[in-house]
């Protein structure tokens, strides 16, 4: 582990939840002046999407509260098991996947749910709001919202100041 703590946010496509996800806890960190401290990244379990913005529809209700979504979609590599600190899926799905990818669970350690960080939640999962209407896209900006307050603190834990 280098000097800046590193973090990615794992979907299936990489063009909701994750790229969001990203976005969101980017805004949060540099609101906390840690951003110049901590890497942001995505990336899904599937290739559907490579190269491809994020879905326009949660660019847009991004954009509505102030989130930059700027990323490309890229497929989780083996290496980034080395490359990230902190690996977190969207759903149970994400998660088994990647522990899949993980046959000798060498990195258990670093995989957690997003929604472990929602303090006081029973929810397991970040639903998908790509099949779904705009207030999909509403309610996982919400839950993303919630839960990056619960990693910047996390994160500013690990940071040395």
């Amino acid at each position: 582990m280098g000097d800046k703590q590193k973090v990615l946010f794992v979907c299936l496509g990489n063009i909701c939840r994750s790229p969001a996800a990203e976005g969101v806890l980017k805004k949060k960190l540099a609101e906390k002046g840690l951003d110049g401290r901590i890497v942001v990244d995505s990336a899904g379990t599937m290739g559907y999407h490579v190269g491809e913005a994020p879905d326009q529809r949660m660019r847009a209700a991004a954009a509505r509260r102030g989130y930059d979504l700027c990323s490309r979609a890229r497929v989780f590599a083996p290496s980034d098991f080395d490359e990230f600190d902190l690996i977190i899926a969207m759903d149970q799905n994400n998660l088994r996947d990647l522990r899949d990818l993980d046959p000798g669970s060498r990195y258990r350690r670093k995989l957690r749910l997003l929604c472990d960080f929602l303090p006081g939640s029973r929810l397991r999962d970040v639903p998908d709001p790509y099949y779904g209407g705009p207030e999909g896209f509403e309610r996982v900006l919400d839950m993303l919202e919630r839960a990056a307050e619960g990693i910047v603190a996390q994160l500013a834990d690990g940071v040395s100041a």
